[in-house]
């Protein structure tokens, strides 16, 4: 199966995912993920795009703006970057945990729900990121 999403593109992976309903409610095709590896690509994936999702107004509006300070302007840079480092870091495990888990139970996954784990993961750090709960740990 892994073979199946090296050969397609990034935007045909998103595209495939048929999450629009059909009139009688279900949804199109067979979207469930059964394979561990298929599991941690689509939340890996949901959680990377999201992450980038959140990331990139925060970068372009502190370009906008902090351009014009000696050394500040370099900060939307490094909020691209840990836009990215974040996912590919931290967002692999989580992912891996995620799926390990419905492995080990046996279950498979829809893609709506790597779609859900992926974007909760991204939501969770935005939401402790604002709220500075790890300050008072």
């Amino acid at each position: 199966m892994q073979e199946r999403y090296n050969e397609i593109g990034f935007v045909q992976q998103i595209l495939s995912l048929n999450l629009v309903p059909r009139k009688n409610g279900t949804y199109g095709g067979n979207t469930s993920l059964s394979d561990f590896s298929e599991m941690w690509y689509g939340v890996f994936l949901w959680a990377a795009v999201s992450s980038l999702v959140f990331h990139l107004p925060a970068s372009l509006l502190a370009l906008a703006t902090l351009r014009q300070h000696k050394l500040a302007r370099f900060m939307p840079l490094a909020i691209l970057l840990m836009g990215i480092l974040g996912p590919v870091c931290g967002g692999v495990l989580t992912s891996a945990a995620i799926a390990g888990v419905y492995k080990a139970a046996g279950k498979t996954m829809m893609s709506v729900e790597a779609l859900f784990f992926g974007v909760g993961q991204s939501f969770c750090i935005l939401v402790i990121s604002f709220l500075r709960l790890l300050a008072t740990l």
